[in-house]
């Protein structure tokens, strides 16, 4: 026969087992976060690398010319990129960039090229051949304006992705990921690393916003060092 009085649980036992989610709970969400975080970054390399491949043959159609500035992304009126290289627009967008993604041409685009290759001098006039270090220059990395973590910092799009600035220009205050300190670029040979966001001047020489600092083999922005 059961026993009408069996034991319950009591008010202390109830609170420590409380406790102890909350303890639990407080443990997973950063780990959480964090993992959230590396695949988002993990997806934005990807989309640089594709881009990157797309771009490569693109330039073998076109004896080594990049495309004109703000039109690279290509639209349904003027093809660049897409749709002969690249079929879908989100590659355009980086996970990063909170804007609603589309397939129109006004769609997102998230990334711009470095501003010095399509000028005379210091530049190459568009021509990839001129690159002196491809391995250590910048061709290309997310763009936006302040913070990447609001939508409104990102304003390119298929139709109009505006040149990247050196050092990222005065607006990009924080890197995309890794709290602010880190940021995915793509190099003028094609690979793409995980920079420091660094800024101009610092210790950290050859990180992104450094760009006063141009010994050959370090990172730069300029394609004729």
């Amino acid at each position: 026969m059961k026993n009408k009085y069996s034991r319950a649980f009591t008010l202390m036992e109830i609170l420590v087992v409380g406790a102890i989610i909350i303890i639990l709970a407080a443990l997973a969400v950063p780990a959480f976060t964090r993992a959230i975080e590396s695949a988002r970054a993990t997806r934005d390399l990807s989309n640089l690398r594709q881009i990157g491949m797309a771009m490569q043959t693109y330039l073998n159609d076109n004896d080594q010319i990049l495309p004109a500035s703000t039109i690279w992304p290509g639209t349904t009126g003027t093809p660049v990129l897409y749709p002969k290289y690249i079929g879908t627009r989100r590659v355009f967008q980086s996970p990063f960039d909170k804007r609603t993604p589309a397939e129109n041409d006004t769609a997102p685009v998230s990334y711009s090229i470095n501003t010095n290759v399509f000028a005379a001098s210091p530049g190459i006039s568009r021509n990839m051949l001129k690159v002196v270090s491809p391995a250590s220059t910048f061709l290309m990395a997310p763009t936006y304006s302040g913070n990447p973590g609001s939508a409104g910092s990102w304003t390119g799009r298929t139709d109009n992705a505006p040149d990247l600035p050196l050092g990222g220009g005065a607006g990009e205050t924080t890197g995309t990921h890794s709290s602010g300190t880190k940021i995915n670029v793509l190099f003028c040979d094609w690979h793409t690393e995980t920079l420091t966001f660094g800024p101009n001047g610092s210790p950290a020489v050859g990180s992104f916003k450094d760009f006063t600092t141009d010994p050959l083999g370090l990172k730069h922005w300029d394609p004729t060092k």
